[in-house]
């Protein structure tokens, strides 16, 4: 079994960590292998916490909906504070680090460039190297792997709390690894350091792992959900239902103007392979088109190495544009704090499928470039990667 940053710490790994004051940034997946909250594990191994952190959603995932932000408050369990890092702050202030030695990083990443954890840790490297403190990151695997990257690389201008620097969509690195080439080729400098996983290697996808899947977040269920993520992420930039509301979010799809048999037969010409959609109709209970029947389909992926969840999105997003041209739209700002830009840009990176999708372009001349961008960004990282 993959042993993740946690559990090497409490094995023995950073015990310089021992006796200094930390800071701890979780959420419920923060856990070790045996499903031990980190707080907890750290507590009792002898580890002295002074504050907690939250990202999106919460420490201890209080807030279900999403783009709701979480109160500070004091932690019920232990007392200790915690600090909203999704909320009118998103980078801790020099007030929250007071009297810390160490600013400590436990999120599960699902290695998607628009999960807002990595931005939390990006920021709050900011906010270590302003302050003088070290930040540890506690790495755990990317569970949908670390050998395929896939969709555009941010541009300049479409920089947002869903992407604020220059990483492609499916990124295929681990939180700690891009912390590294955060670190040395974006300037923040921080002290940094890295408890690598024991065990994982880049072709594992979750189930390989042997490790408890732990939603990271309330529409991320199951490691399903977070294979389907890197595409389905991006319904949120459209009035179709991504399924929230539903128990297969990010899975079903669809709206109440849609047909769904005419919408699989159509985005599976451009889909490609390892998967397969199934007409079916939902209801969700909450977020778009609550309580109405929506029409659409299920996303079922069968060989998860050759699934391209970018690719197979796109065709999808076509599919609907064709069949529904006066029906289908694109959400309109605000969205996670961002008031000024279409969210399908700054999903995306740029404005290329929007503007792509609107022309009825072809999926391949929409993804026109890209493999040229993820070379530059492989390049780029490659000093940086921790596993073979």
């Amino acid at each position: 079994m993959v042993r993740s940053g946690i559990d090497r710490v409490l094995g023995g790994e950073a015990d310089r960590l021992r006796g200094a004051s930390l800071g701890v940034v979780v959420h419920p997946a923060s856990v070790t292998g045996d499903c031990t909250f980190t707080v907890d594990a750290l507590r009792d191994a002898g580890f002295s916490l002074t504050a907690l952190f939250g990202p999106q959603h919460g420490a201890r995932g209080e807030k279900q909906d999403n783009m709701i932000e979480s109160d500070h408050y004091a932690d019920p369990v232990t007392g200790l504070p915690v600090h909203s890092l999704y909320s009118e702050v998103r980078k801790p202030t020099s007030e929250m680090l007071e009297g810390l030695d160490a600013l400590v990083f436990d999120l599960q990443d699902v290695g998607v460039r628009v999960y807002t954890f990595v931005w939390t840790m990006a920021l709050a490297m900011e906010a270590c190297a302003e302050a003088g403190i070290t930040f540890v990151v506690l790495d755990r695997p990317n569970p949908v792997g670390g050998l395929v990257r896939e969709g555009p690389v941010l541009r300049p201008g479409f920089e947002s709390f869903v992407g604020l620097h220059p990483v492609p969509l499916r990124h295929g690195l681990t939180a700690g690894e891009l912390a590294r080439w955060l670190n040395a080729e974006r300037g923040i400098d921080c002290e940094l350091e890295v408890v690598s996983c024991d065990g994982w290697r880049r072709a594992m996808r979750f189930p390989d792992t042997g490790l408890p899947w732990v939603l990271p977040s309330p529409n991320l269920p199951t490691p399903d959900s977070a294979m389907v993520y890197p595409g389905m992420v991006l319904l949120e930039g459209t009035n179709l239902s991504e399924g929230r509301g539903t128990t297969r979010p990010f899975e079903l799809f669809g709206a109440p103007y849609l047909d769904g048999r005419t919408l699989a037969e159509v985005a599976t010409e451009e889909m490609g392979p390892g998967a397969m959609l199934r007409p079916c109709s939902f209801q969700p209970t909450f977020q778009k088109h609550a309580g109405e029947v929506c029409h659409g389909a299920q996303l079922h992926v069968t060989d998860s190495r050759a699934f391209r969840p970018v690719q197979a999105t796109v065709a999808i997003l076509r599919a609907c544009r064709e069949l529904a041209p006066d029906d289908f739209g694109w959400r309109e700002p605000p969205y996670e704090y961002e008031e000024v830009l279409p969210p399908i840009d700054i999903l995306w990176g740029h404005n290329g499928l929007r503007t792509g999708v609107d022309a009825g372009r072809g999926v391949g001349e929409i993804l026109a470039g890209v493999d040229e961008e993820i070379a530059d960004f492989e390049r780029s990282v490659a000093p940086y990667l921790l596993y073979d």
